[in-house]
């Protein structure tokens, strides 16, 4: 992909930090495969297409890097790191123990306050789905989980899928792409929130467990494909 005419990634003066700005939107090209998968990141074009200066470029490589979304070879500097099915099996595993657990759990606390807000969320992200916006997907979605792991009192696992919350944006922007799902994503998360809303926990498990075996499976599919 030739960056160098590419402007529109440009940063308009913002109260938020340059850095914050910067990691946002090269968050979101990668996601959307707008950078592809072993695609070298060159600063001094970053730096023209951002409008920022090489250090806030520097720093926003090191934050991607450590969400596993850029690695950096001695000789070839960073790039984007590469999807593989191996790499991709083990997020989708963590996320359904996880996952499974917080819905459950959330599920059997949820009071009018809860289901209130996760009512909420689903209808953000339903709209976000519908937009096709990368960026108000990622964040629709973030804000649904969200909701279900902190009802759920499940802080310390919130972390973990904070953590690794771009690479599971970034499987989830390749599954969306494609037709092939026996259910949509949409569809996957209001069983989820009905199963939690009905305080219905095994329901709550099962219904994010079908969500992410289904997702899994064309990952699956597609990346061995690319493969």
């Amino acid at each position: 992909m030739d960056q160098t005419h590419d402007t529109d990634l440009r940063i308009d003066h913002s109260p938020t930090t340059l850095r914050e700005l910067a990691v946002d939107r090269l968050r979101q090209a990668i996601i959307s495969g707008r950078f592809s998968g072993g695609e070298r990141l060159v600063e001094r074009t970053l730096c023209d297409q951002l409008g920022v200066s090489r250090s806030v470029v520097r720093e926003a490589i090191r934050y991607l890097e450590a969400e596993g979304l850029v690695e950096t070879l001695a000789r070839s500097g960073p790039m984007v790191a590469k999807l593989d099915w191996a790499r991709a099996r083990q997020v989708y595993d963590i996320r359904g123990l996880l996952e499974a657990e917080a819905a459950s759990a959330c599920a059997r606390l949820a009071d009018d306050g809860v289901k209130a807000r996760l009512h909420a969320a689903l209808r953000t992200l339903e709209a976000a789905f519908t937009d096709a916006d990368p960026s108000r997907l990622y964040h629709a979605t973030t804000k649904f989980y969200e909701v279900i792991f902190t009802s759920a009192g499940h802080d310390i696992a919130w972390e973990i899928v904070q953590r690794l919350n771009s690479r599971i944006s970034r499987l989830r922007a390749l599954t969306l792409a494609t037709t092939d799902r026996r259910v949509s994503g949409p569809a996957h998360m209001a069983r989820i929130c009905e199963a939690i809303c009905n305080n219905d926990a095994p329901a709550a498990a099962k219904a994010v467990r079908v969500h992410l075996a289904d997702a899994a499976e064309i990952a699956r599919m597609l990346l061995e494909k690319e493969t």
